[in-house]
């Protein structure tokens, strides 16, 4: 039987590039996005690349009614779920100096926290009575540490690297597991309005979503990458004492600013 498989924030970057890898073998997906007819026309993409069944469901993750809703009609088509690929994100950046509102990190945080907490408590209870299936959350190196004009992201990512590493620790033993991915840059969307000097280790979607395959199919814990970039932001950058960090990361704000 195919894999049975959720990808939320499909209509572009890492979603999009993912849809079409395991449609390549074979996977049955669901298949979410705020836009419709970009939606529509990777179905037909994935259809024609040999998904094993498509079902498209438009709305926003950060609405739970949305969600609920879209779950009971993946469990009417496919019976369930093997694996929910928790993709959905956005982002918001610039200088708190210049502006800072809390409507930013609603909105966010809206997407990238409470959109991929309401998909963990539909799939969870199903996969519980099942004793199996994975739940795979996009982060980012980005939540290590409080990266300069991207108070909105960097901090919602660091909720979600949180979040993926309680549920994990409570799950155990269960026969579901979590798998936390924090891709570093890639080139997508969300990225193109940065300099590429300014994105070190800038990767395409279709290395980094390989990549992501191979961890959530190994069942890892947690899959980061590039490995160069992501080993010296999680082992040298996160255990800079502040003083340090603060003085290193704001020349990142003036730079950007210029």
């Amino acid at each position: 039987m195919s894999h049975r498989v959720l990808i939320t924030g499909a209509t572009s970057g890492l979603g999009k590039e993912l849809a079409m890898q395991l449609a390549n073998e074979g996977f049955m997906l669901a298949l979410t996005g705020r836009r419709e007819e970009r939606l529509n026309e990777l179905a037909q993409a994935v259809k024609g690349a040999g998904a094993g069944g498509v079902l498209t469901l438009t709305g926003n993750v950060a609405d739970p009614a949305v969600v609920k809703r879209h779950y009971a009609l993946i469990v009417e088509r496919f019976r369930g779920l093997d694996w929910a690929i928790l993709n959905a994100g956005i982002s918001k950046s610039g200088d708190a100096k210049e502006r800072f509102t809390a409507d930013d990190y609603r909105l966010v945080y809206g997407v990238n926290v409470f959109g991929m907490a309401n998909w963990i408590e539909a799939v969870l209870p199903d996969m519980l009575k099942e004793k199996s299936g994975t739940i795979a959350g996009v982060a980012s190196v980005a939540g290590y540490r409080g990266l300069p004009r991207s108070g909105p992201y960097s901090s919602s990512k660091a909720a979600v690297i949180a979040l993926l590493e309680s549920l994990r620790v409570d799950l155990r033993g269960t026969g579901v597991k979590v798998v936390t991915v924090c891709p570093g840059f890639v080139r997508t969307e969300m990225t193109a309005k940065w300099k590429d000097e300014d994105m070190p280790f800038l990767m395409e979607p279709r290395d980094a979503v390989e990549i992501m395959i191979a961890g959530i199919k190994a069942g890892k814990r947690l899959v980061d990458f590039p490995w160069p970039f992501s080993t010296v932001v999680k082992y040298v950058v996160r255990n800079l004492p502040g003083c340090i960090y603060d003085r290193v990361a704001s020349r990142g704000t003036r730079r950007r600013a210029k």
